[in-house]
């Protein structure tokens, strides 16, 4: 898998390529990132990638010209690799990014990015060049590089080789293996911390209740922060009986909770 980022800010991408499990799966080859900066297609002397919008209006807004250049770049290196080249505008527009997406993407050759900066990006560009717009969320960043690297982080953690137990990546909230659930909550040593305890199912060593625990705590999380997630696998099919009834004993709870 390759990603190709379009961005102004390409150092703000060292927590992924120099830290933790996505920095050792890039050294071992099981992606790659390359960077094209607008200003490098610039032909001024300030290497202008802006300038103010048409119509009036408060911002800049970044010239179509430098990053037509850095996608036309950007293109060729990932065809001479003949890898499939969507081009994805992280855009408050864009269509919600979640897991279900991330799980999609990581069965994909990668893409190319484009972050922007200032008040947008002219419309020209996005209509000739992009592909995907993208959202995080409905709120705005200064720019769409740390959209990106969440966005980056969790499709390369699904990929084969990233983590050292891949059943991590299939045990995550809104993982589709969860039924698109929250995850329940995980212990460690010592047993016994600040007066607390870890349940006493999970050192039984019966592996059935410990899954059918593990389940229904999902279940409550979800319920009690979540519940329309649990609307959602309910549509979908997803809850089984023993699902429905445990959910049917929480309603006193989550009700009384909930006052």
């Amino acid at each position: 898998m390759r990603f190709d980022v379009v961005s102004l800010f390409p150092e703000m991408f060292s927590p992924l390529t120099d830290n933790g499990v996505n920095a050792r799966a890039r050294h071992k080859q099981i992606w790659d990132l390359q960077f094209w900066n607008p200003r490098t297609y610039t032909h001024d002397t300030h290497r202008t990638v802006d300038d103010r919008p048409y119509g009036g209006g408060p911002g800049m807004v970044m010239l179509a010209e430098p990053l037509d250049a850095a996608v036309d770049d950007a293109l060729a290196a990932r065809q001479a690799q003949q890898l499939s080249s969507p081009v994805i505008l992280m855009s408050p527009t864009g269509q919600r990014f979640d897991q279900r997406m991330a799980q999609s993407w990581a069965q994909s050759d990668g893409a190319i990015l484009i972050c922007g900066r200032y008040e947008g990006i002219d419309q020209r560009f996005i209509d000739a060049r992009v592909t995907h717009e993208i959202s995080l969320g409905d709120f705005v960043l200064s720019g769409g590089e740390i959209a990106a690297l969440a966005m980056m982080d969790s499709i390369i953690r699904l990929l084969p080789g990233v983590l050292n137990d891949q059943q991590s990546a299939v045990s995550d909230s809104f993982h589709e293996g969860l039924d698109g659930l929250l995850d329940s909550p995980h212990y460690t040593r010592p047993e016994i911390y600040k007066g607390q305890a870890i349940p006493d199912v999970l050192k039984s060593g019966n592996h059935k209740n410990i899954e059918r625990w593990r389940r229904e705590q999902s279940l409550r999380l979800t319920a009690q922060r979540r519940p329309e997630l649990i609307l959602q696998a309910r549509a979908q099919g997803l809850l089984n009986k023993k699902d429905e009834q445990y959910l049917a004993e929480l309603q006193p709870e989550l009700a009384a909770s909930s006052k």
